[in-house]
């Protein structure tokens, strides 16, 4: 599972072998969850609030590079790193 980013203990990573909607991991301690892109809100899992606070607001500032790595894991290419928040 590649990285794409990491902040204040929170992990953001994708798949390879993904389905759609698009959408993006986040592990942070014991929880797990998924995240779409388009829609910016958890599809399975679930996070502390504070968590899922920061995730969106990391996720808002960086959609659009977001979305760039979902095609590039699709293509099955190497997927670039995404600025941490903070």
């Amino acid at each position: 599972m590649p990285e794409i980013s990491r902040f204040l203990g929170i992990v953001i990573f994708m798949n390879y072998d993904e389905h759609n909607p698009p959408h993006f991991h986040v592990r942070y301690n014991e929880f797990r969850a998924s995240f779409s892109i388009h829609e910016l809100e958890i599809i399975d899992g679930s996070l502390p609030k504070k968590v899922v606070s920061l995730v969106l607001e990391w996720a808002y500032e960086h959609r659009s590079e977001i979305l760039k790595d979902w095609q590039l894991a699709r293509e099955g290419k190497p997927l670039n790193k995404v600025e941490p928040l903070i």
